[in-house]
């Protein structure tokens, strides 16, 4: 079963160029950790793909492991693990996130 769930956030990682794992969607969190990751997404003119790991625990689960990272919400930009909103919200507050949407729309 674990190798299913690890094909089906590869596929879904692939599938979209920018995609948040968070819990609620783009248009209603349910935590405010995946508020505040929204909230600095939204800040840029860019596309991105919300997952609600909250109608699948078993995936939610599988994601963890996959990311090696303990919490939710997670984002990858082509297909790279960034971090949990700790995370983005580090690197919007020292631009870098910036240098990496920057690249990913360039490329």
């Amino acid at each position: 079963m674990q190798k299913n769930f690890n094909t089906t956030i590869e596929t879904l990682i692939k599938q979209y160029p920018i995609v948040l794992f968070i819990k609620g969607d783009k248009y209603s969190q349910k935590c405010n950790f995946s508020k505040q990751a929204v909230d600095i997404l939204n800040k840029f003119n860019i596309e991105y793909h919300t997952i609600n790991v909250l109608n699948n625990k078993k995936l939610k689960d599988q994601l963890k492991i996959h990311s090696q990272w303990p919490t939710i919400p997670q984002l990858y930009i082509n297909q790279e693990f960034i971090g949990g909103t700790d995370i983005i919200i580090n690197l919007y507050k020292t631009l870098k996130l910036h240098e990496i949407l920057e690249v990913h729309v360039n490329s």
